[in-house]
């Protein structure tokens, strides 16, 4: 891997992680408002330390060892710098298992916040498809029947795979909904900082979820994943304290987010598949569609309330 790809692809990571990390964010400040100041400087410098090396740095290093377990830990970290042959020809067969399970969380997650989830509406068509919630599940369904059908054709494991990728965006959905329900809680008082800390750390985790697994988009390396998520949990961490009410004033960026995942998890879906997909794709893609939505943004702000294009 050359260093320009490396360069761009921490890029994309850093864009992306800052990017769907944007609720997350918006409802850590709205809690930290609430609390203590020693327990928001705590929050901010052990809570960085544990989202970044524990959850963005040893979820995408499990998922590698999982789909690999022959490899070890050591090279199940290191896998995609290694020059041992065995090495790369473990990662190289079992790269389509973790792919279409990510590619089939990330298709879903994109299609719940495009039927179901409130939005506001950047694209004329988004208001069509949120008048259709109703037909979420059946589109969902459909398109995990699909590609079961067709991932038993090449390998069991890849069907294995996708069902998985369909059940852990269900249980990922499921903490999110009472994430939900229990900051308005949050926000009353009586509960004490160290239960709001607590809870802030769960839902930090859930959220990281979305930005690890579209990490795979980008590269197999584990060390590049840790460096580039790393480095937009610092950059959302900053923005929770001193840039939040900027972050709601940028009123598409979460379309945008939507729309990367999209693209990120289509990409994973077609390499699974065997299409190849050129490495330097998904961070271009990542920064176009983000750049668009941002700028669609700063327009927003100087015409008036948000509306669809």
């Amino acid at each position: 891997m050359d260093w320009l790809l490396i360069v761009l692809t921490v890029a994309g990571l850093s864009v992306f992680e800052i990017v769907s990390s944007i609720d997350n964010a918006i409802i850590n400040a709205d809690v930290l408002a609430t609390m203590g100041e020693k327990a928001r400087r705590w929050f901010l410098l052990w809570g960085l330390i544990a989202a970044v090396f524990v959850v963005r740095g040893l979820l995408p290093w499990l998922i590698v060892w999982a789909t690999n377990p022959s490899l070890g830990p050591v090279d199940a970290l290191l896998a995609t710098f290694s020059s041992d042959p065995a090495v790369t020809e473990a990662i190289e067969e079992s790269a389509p298992i973790l792919l279409i399970f990510g590619g089939t969380f990330l298709v879903f997650l994109f299609f719940h916040w495009l039927f179901v989830e409130e939005k506001t509406c950047g694209l004329r068509s988004e208001r069509f498809f949120s008048r259709q919630s109703v037909w979420f599940y059946a589109v969902v369904s459909i398109l995990l029947a699909i590609l079961v059908w067709f991932a038993l054709q090449i390998n069991v494991l890849m069907g294995f795979a996708a069902v998985l990728g369909s059940t852990a965006f269900f249980i990922v959905h499921g903490f999110r909904q009472n994430a939900e329900v229990q900051e308005a809680r949050l926000r009353k008082p009586g509960m004490s900082d160290l239960s709001k800390i607590a809870y802030l750390e769960v839902l930090d985790a859930t959220f990281s979820i979305d930005g690890v697994i579209g990490a795979f988009a980008f590269t197999l390396s584990v060390p590049l994943i840790l460096i580039g998520n790393g480095i937009g949990a610092v950059v959302v961490r900053e923005l929770t304290v001193r840039g939040v009410d900027r972050i709601r004033s940028y009123c598409f960026l979460k379309n945008g987010a939507m729309y990367s995942i999209l693209v990120l998890g289509t990409i994973m879906l077609a390499d699974s598949f065997g299409f190849h997909i050129p490495a330097w794709l998904s961070p271009i893609a990542t920064f176009a569609i983000v750049g668009y939505f941002l700028y669609r943004s700063v327009q927003e702000q100087k015409t008036g309330p948000a509306g669809a294009a």
